[in-house]
């Protein structure tokens, strides 16, 4: 029986306390966690497909990064790099450089949250560019600072949060199960194409905007993976107006994908690219990567803050890259995102609102619809799924505009009897919530 006292305490103690701005997307509590499984404070295992949000790939706790952590905290915690350079720093970069190459020449940043690596990321392209101006997509998460709310598509995270900043343009999301229509995949992107160069004389004057900003794989707004072809034309449609291409790789970056970064999948080559979260396997550090004279065109003391790439953090992130190296992270990805791609496939032929599974490698998502409809979502079924699931010892998130798509996230070093185990909750509770819909419908012609 599961025990939920101590919880119970904390999360009243919680909500006593803490503003009420900041989410609460699951009332499960931590005292102690290691691999994929989180012990909460009243002694419950529960299996964790969420992840912090997508934050430890590696696992929690992994003990060289611990070990790591603990060996720089005893040499020096903070001198801030910009007055006193430090090893650590320029290792993680150079590493960085090695796994995320854009060009003959990479040169890399440290920051501290993804927000601030997609801030320092549009102040060097509009450096580098001297154009003002950025273009997004809808269903976009970029943070929930001034530029990063700016770019977010979803309103839901934006409330009375305005004004927002100036110049930033948006183009709908090439998402090819939500607006395909009776097109066919070719056709459905050729459009989309046309309409991107239409936005050159419809939306904004293309020579002022110095950057387009995309994630690969939609996080937030729903693991929608940008089809290839579009993305490719996305790549010839800057080269074409010298326009730089950002790639969001924040939430899909380090081994979520089976690579370093999904946009090794597509073969398309960023001018700037984002990373953080499981970067570090839990403490806040982030990047921006780019071809070294888009890099270099940001004038000093125009980027960075006080805190940007601190020791300790850099010291994890460069043992979360050997030991993600070292166990072959990528392929462990690969294979958790086949097992769930199959079993989730093969409920979707028993259950109707399963409009659509998706994704790449082990970042996959589950959309939840109605009457068969993609823009009718289900984001009642959504919460119920996730609510019992919590029950049953699950950790999991939703996930798109409308919470209506369940994703996937648990960590990569999740065995294969508690990746199953966690599959076995989460098909358990959409049965059980879309069978006694339905038993609900045929009870009305009894």
């Amino acid at each position: 029986m599961k025990r939920e006292s101590h919880s119970k305490e904390l999360l009243d103690r919680r909500k006593n306390i803490v503003a009420n701005g900041v989410g609460v997307f699951n009332t499960a509590t931590v005292a102690d966690a290691k691999g994929a499984i989180i012990t909460d404070v009243d002694g419950n295992e529960l299996i964790d497909f969420a992840g912090g949000i997508g934050v430890v790939n590696a696992g929690h706790c992994p003990a060289p990064v611990v070990e790591a952590i603990q060996k720089q905290a005893g040499k020096y915690l903070h001198t801030s790099f910009n007055v006193v350079s430090y090893e650590p720093y320029i290792k993680l970069c150079e590493e960085l450089a090695e796994i995320l190459p854009h060009g003959d020449h990479t040169k890399v940043m440290l920051i501290s949250t993804g927000a601030e690596a997609v801030e320092n990321a549009i102040k060097i392209a509009r450096q580098a560019t001297q154009r003002p101006a950025v273009l997004c997509f809808s269903e976009a998460y970029h943070g929930r600072t001034l530029m990063g709310m700016t770019l977010t598509s979803k309103v839901n995270y934006k409330f009375s949060c305005g004004p927002f900043a100036p110049e930033v343009y948006r183009l709908p999301f090439p998402n090819f199960y939500k607006y395909t229509g009776k097109d066919s995949m070719e056709e459905f992107i050729d459009n989309e194409l046309r309409r991107l160069h239409d936005s050159a004389k419809t939306l904004v004057d293309i020579n002022t905007v110095a950057a387009i900003i995309v994630e690969p794989i939609q996080g937030e707004g729903g693991f929608n993976p940008i089809p290839k072809r579009y993305l490719e034309g996305l790549r010839e449609f800057c080269d074409q107006y010298g326009v730089l291409l950002i790639l969001d790789e924040i939430q899909s970056g380090f081994c979520r994908t089976g690579h370093w970064a999904s946009w090794q999948h597509y073969g398309v080559q960023p001018d700037l690219s984002t990373y953080a979260k499981s970067m570090g396997s839990g403490l806040p550090i982030a990047a921006v990567v780019g071809r070294a004279e888009v890099m270099d065109a940001a004038l000093p003391g125009t980027i960075g803050g006080t805190y940007i790439g601190s020791p300790v953090c850099c010291a994890a992130a460069s043992a979360t890259i050997k030991y993600m190296k070292d166990i072959n992270l990528n392929e462990k990805a690969k294979h958790i995102g086949e097992v769930v791609m199959q079993r989730m496939q093969n409920l979707q032929k028993e259950v109707s609102e399963i409009g659509e599974v998706r994704g790449v490698g082990a970042m996959i998502g589950i959309e939840f619809i109605k009457n068969n409809d993609p823009n009718s979502p289900h984001s009642e079924l959504c919460d119920k799924i996730v609510k019992g699931c919590a029950e049953d010892g699950l950790v999991l998130l939703s996930a798109g505009t409308y919470k209506n798509v369940i994703r996937i996230l648990s960590p990569l070093v999740i065995t294969e009897d508690e990746l199953n185990k966690g599959l076995d909750i989460l098909e358990k509770h959409i049965l059980k919530h879309t069978q006694s819909t339905l038993q609900k419908v045929l009870s009305v012609f009894k």
